[in-house]
C-alpha cells in the first residue's frame, strides 16, 4: 500500500480509504449489515495497509434524522487493537444542529458509538448553503476549536455538496486541515470540481475524495460509447481501474474513499492502490480519459456552463445546479438514475427546485448559451419532481 500526507497535518494515510457507507447488508435492508462479511472485508483492507476508515452518524440507518449502524459496526470491527492502527473519520450531522449544544451532544454520542476517546479526522457533514448558514449562526468554529483543544478530535474538516463559490467561502472561513469532495473523471465541473480541489490544495488542505466511482456508475453498465473507448485503448484495464488510476495520478489527492460492498471490491481496490502512482499517466492514457469524459458529456441534455449569468432567480431557483443534476441523470445508465433522483431530493433545497420557476423569462435574457431555460426547467421538474 502506498501512503500520502493529508495536507498540513503531516499524517500519512493510505491512498485507498475504506468507506463504510455501502457495507454489505442482508436482504437489502440498509440497517441490517452483514457483520461477518463486512468485518472480513475491513480486516483484509487493514491487513493490506489501509489505515483510513470513514463512517458517519446516519450511515446504514433508517433516515438522515436517525443514527445508523455503521459507527457501531466500526467500533466492534476495530476491537482487539485495530483501532490504534487506523485513522478514524466520522462526521457531525450538520442538518440536525439547532443550537451550539447539539454539536457537543452529537460528537460525544459518536465517541461512545465508536468506543473511542477521540476521532482522528472529524468532518462537518454535507455542507451546503443552508446548512452552512445555520452552522455559522450556532458558532461551529468555537465548537471545533474546543473539540480540538480538549482532544476529542484530532483534525477538523468538512464534506461538501454545493457550488464552487460556496465551497471557496467555506474553505476561507476556518483553519481546516482537510476537506472531502465528490470527484471523479466525469465530475470535474460538478460541485467543488477541479477548480475547488486546486483552491483547497493551494490553501494547504488535504483532499479526501468520495464517490470515485460515482456510486458504482463508473464501475459497471457504462454507456456503450465509453466502453468502446476503454476496449480499444490497448490497455487491459477494467472500468474501475481506469477511474481509480485517474484519481491516484493527482498528487494533491490524499486518499480515495471507496464504498465497497463485496470482498471482490476490496481485492480489486487493493490491487489498483498497490500499483498506482502519482503523476504516472502517459500522454496516451490522458487522452483516453479525455475521450471518455467527452463521451459522457455528449450524453448531457443542457449546454449549461454554470457561468451564473442567469442568477439570481427572483423565485429562488438554483438554475445551474438544477441543470447539473439533470445532465448527470442523463449521462448515466438507467440503472443509476434513481440514485440521482434521490440526490436531488436531498441536496436541492425546496426553494431552489425547478418547480419554483414562474416563467418570468428574466434568466433567458442573460444566458450566453441562449438556453431555453424555462422549458428546460420544466423538463427538470418532470424528471425529479413528478
Amino acid at each position: 500500500m502506498k501512503f500520502r500526507t493529508i495536507g498540513k497535518t503531516g499524517v500519512k494515510v493510505s491512498q485507498l480509504g475504506f468507506g463504510c457507507m455501502r457495507l454489505p447488508v442482508i436482504d437489502g435492508v440498509a440497517n441490517n449489515i452483514d457483520v461477518p462479511l463486512a468485518t472480513r472485508m475491513l480486516h483484509q483492507a487493514i491487513d493490506s495497509g489501509v489505515n483510513y476508515v470513514d463512517t458517519a452518524y446516519p450511515y446504514h440507518g433508517t433516515g438522515f434524522a436517525n443514527p445508523g449502524e455503521s459507527e457501531p459496526f466500526v467500533a466492534k470491527a476495530l476491537q482487539g487493537g485495530l483501532r490504534n492502527k487506523v485513522q478514524l473519520a466520522t462526521k457531525l450531522p450538520s442538518w440536525l444542529i439547532t443550537c451550539r449544544a447539539d454539536m457537543d451532544k452529537y460528537l460525544n454520542a459518536q465517541l461512545k458509538r465508536l468506543a473511542t476517546d477521540h476521532i482522528d479526522f472529524y468532518l462537518v457533514h454535507s455542507i451546503n448553503k443552508g446548512f452552512w448558514e445555520n452552522l455559522t449562526s450556532h458558532h461551529i468554529f468555537s465548537f471545533l476549536d474546543a473539540a480540538l483543544k480538549d482532544g476529542r478530535i484530532g483534525h477538523a474538516g468538512f464534506s461538501f455538496h454545493d457550488d464552487l463559490p460556496t465551497f471557496k467561502t467555506v474553505v476561507d472561513a476556518y483553519n481546516w486541515s482537510f476537506c472531502q469532495i465528490q470527484y471523479n473523471y466525469i465530475d470535474t465541473n460538478y460541485q467543488a470540481g477541479a477548480e475547488g480541489l486546486a483552491y483547497a490544495a493551494d490553501q494547504g488542505l488535504g483532499i479526501v475524495v468520495m464517490e470515485p466511482l460515482r456510486g458504482g456508475s463508473l464501475a459497471r453498465n457504462l454507456p456503450t460509447s465509453v466502453n468502446k473507448i476503454f476496449e480499444k485503448s490497448g490497455f487491459k484495464r477494467s472500468a474501475v481501474e481506469w477511474a481509480l488510476r485517474w484519481l491516484y495520478d493527482d498528487p494533491r489527492i490524499s486518499t480515495v474513499l471507496s464504498g465497497m460492498s463485496a470482498i471482490e471490491h476490496v481485492e480489486e481496490n487493493l490491487c489498483v492502490a498497490a500499483q498506482a502512482e502519482a503523476q504516472a499517466f502517459s500522454d496516451a492514457e490522458k487522452e483516453i480519459m479525455l475521450q471518455a469524459q467527452a463521451a459522457f458529456k455528449a450524453r448531457s441534455k443542457v449546454p449549461c456552463t454554470s457561468c451564473g449569468y442567469c442568477m439570481p432567480c427572483p423565485s429562488g431557483v438554483d438554475i445551474p445546479k438544477n441543470f447539473q443534476m439533470y445532465n448527470s441523470f442523463h449521462m448515466l445508465d438507467e440503472s443509476f438514475q434513481d440514485t440521482v433522483r434521490m440526490q436531488y431530493g436531498f441536496q436541492m433545497a425546496p426553494g431552489a427546485r425547478a418547480s419554483n420557476c414562474i416563467r418570468c423569462g428574466r434568466c433567458e435574457a442573460h444566458c450566453p448559451q441562449q438556453i431555453s431555460i424555462m422549458n428546460e426547467l420544466a423538463a427538470v421538474k418532470a424528471v425529479f419532481e413528478q
